[in-house]
């Protein structure tokens, strides 16, 4: 009896060994983990910076930002762009740079009681009491900088008839006293335009500088 348990047992054992070593078994080996990836294999580039242009008058050079458009040259100026409109404006805005020669073109008294002139208020106050007005130093240059809200008289000239009114309209402007005399930037366009550029149009005054 002994025997034939032993031989049971034994019997037992090389079937469970066998079984251990299957195929099957040693196919299903665990695969070697992959390495993860790195940072720079799944973060999107940087989007590259809006180019910039370069503009100069008399002594005075500034940079555009990107996303403004120069316009054909007019009378008076010497430099006009156009700004995107914002969301649900139909106008552009529109940033005007005059220069008119040394001791030329007025005061910068004279300019900035203009700029304030050309907007009505609804209350009929005077312009130049609600409006804003700072100067800064630039590159060592004085820099006049003002703003202004309200319906503004777009028609050309100091002269000109109060006839094309456009309510609900924003100025920022700059008057730099360059090298060689008074350069203007007058930045005008319907109210959320304006409001939306006005950094960029700060990144313009501060790229100031002289050549």
């Amino acid at each position: 009896m002994n025997r034939i348990k032993l031989g049971l047992l034994l019997v037992l054992l090389s079937l469970f060994t066998l079984t251990a070593c299957s195929p099957e078994d040693s196919a299903q080996t665990t695969a070697p983990a992959q390495p993860a990836p790195t940072a720079e294999a799944t973060a999107p580039a940087a989007p590259e910076p809006a180019p910039s242009g370069q503009d100069s008058v008399a002594g005075l050079s500034w940079s555009v930002p990107g996303g403004w458009t120069p316009q054909a040259q007019r009378p008076m100026r010497v430099a006009t762009y156009h700004t995107p409109p914002a969301h649900g404006d139909t106008d552009p805005g529109e940033v005007a740079v005059f220069y008119f020669g040394p001791q030329e073109g007025g005061t910068v008294e004279a300019n900035v009681n203009r700029w304030f002139g050309q907007f009505d208020q609804d209350d009929g106050r005077p312009t130049s009491e609600v409006a804003e007005r700072e100067t800064i130093e630039v590159d060592t240059m004085r820099v006049t900088l003002v703003r202004a809200s309200g319906t503004y008289n777009a028609a050309a000239g100091p002269m000109a008839p109060r006839a094309d009114l456009r309510p609900d309209y924003r100025l920022i402007g700059a008057i730099a006293e360059g090298p060689e005399g008074a350069v203007f930037f007058k930045f005008t366009g319907p109210d959320r335009t304006v409001l939306e550029q006005a950094a960029n149009f700060d990144l313009l005054v501060g790229s100031l500088a002289r050549d």
